[in-house]
């Protein structure tokens, strides 16, 4: 009797759980794809060996979408995480077609009106969310599809403003007041800048730059692919991780995943502008798997 009321009651407990949310997964023809950074990509040549999915899914107040791009050979996973940074999917989009792998890229227009706006609007309540503060443990599903099949190393793409709030630095502050934290310029108690010293191209400016992430405790040199960049007078920004921020910097070093983040400066829509953007970070991605990730170069030569 008491087992009858035992298996009862988890069976009763069992339902009334919430349930697992799901992934719709739609395969899409990219050229009819109506998004600002597919339109600009209409030759069917560019997408020759790529496959175009777009995954839907609700997790707990947000709507997601995401689009993922495949190729036929393994390679990183190229995170392009707001909509708004243009060149990052210009730059993901040559990575893979240079060295294979796997692109997700967020779309914020899942909401009608929203798309291309760094932010997630599509919420049944409270703030938009923005997709790289979103690796949280008590949303396990988003950060699971978005890393579904994931290749290594992660390389996440962004393009950022110029300038950094240098009243919130701890050095530099002298610099005019900008926005952000992401300039070679800035630096704090989780963020210690290594610049490079010559500013060759592409670290001419201020706000390209790579991440090198490591856990607390560790000394800089842990972070993957950190030395290798500093001996080739990369602008590196070195992260410290204590308690993660939702960021998938965080979220991957607290797992032990190999995981790089380039940034350079946003320069716009023109033609001109997102060459430049995606060119700069072609030059980062082309020298540290160079460096770090030999047998992706090999891939690419087959």
């Amino acid at each position: 009797m008491l087992r009858t009321a035992f298996l009862a009651a988890t069976a009763w407990f069992g339902l009334s759980a919430p349930s697992e949310p799901r992934a719709i997964v739609t395969p899409v023809d990219p050229l009819t794809v109506q998004d600002d950074d597919f339109a600009r990509h209409r030759d069917p040549a560019e997408w020759k060996g790529l496959k175009v999915s777009r995954i839907e899914f609700r997790e707990e107040r947000a709507h997601w979408r995401l689009w993922r791009i495949e190729s036929k050979r393994p390679g990183p996973l190229w995170f392009v995480p707001h909509d708004n940074e243009n060149g990052g999917f210009e730059a993901a989009f040559a990575a893979i077609r240079k060295y294979g792998g796997t692109i997700v890229a967020v779309d914020s227009g899942v909401k009608p009106g929203a798309d291309g706006v760094r932010m997630n609007h599509a919420v049944d309540y409270g703030r938009p969310i923005d997709p790289n503060r979103n690796f949280d443990d008590a949303l396990p599903f988003y950060a699971r599809t978005v890393l579904a099949g994931r290749g290594d190393p992660i390389i996440a793409l962004h393009t950022n403003s110029p300038g950094f709030a240098s009243n919130e630095s701890l050095c530099n502050r002298s610099d005019p007041v900008g926005r952000g934290v992401i300039s070679i310029r800035f630096c704090d108690d989780t963020l210690t800048p290594s610049p490079s010293v010559n500013r060759a191209w592409p670290w001419d400016d201020d706000d390209s730059v790579a991440f090198a992430t490591y856990r607390t405790g560790q000394s800089p040199s842990a972070a993957y692919c950190r030395d290798q960049m500093v001996a080739m007078d990369f602008n590196v920004v070195q992260e410290r991780v204590i308690t993660s921020d939702g960021s998938l910097s965080n979220y991957s070093v607290l797992r032990g995943v190999d995981y790089l983040n380039f940034e350079t400066q946003d320069r716009g829509l023109s033609p001109e502008g997102l060459a430049e953007m995606r060119d700069r970070l072609m030059a980062m991605i082309d020298r540290a798997l160079a460096a770090c990730a030999p047998g992706i170069m090999e891939v690419r030569r087959r």
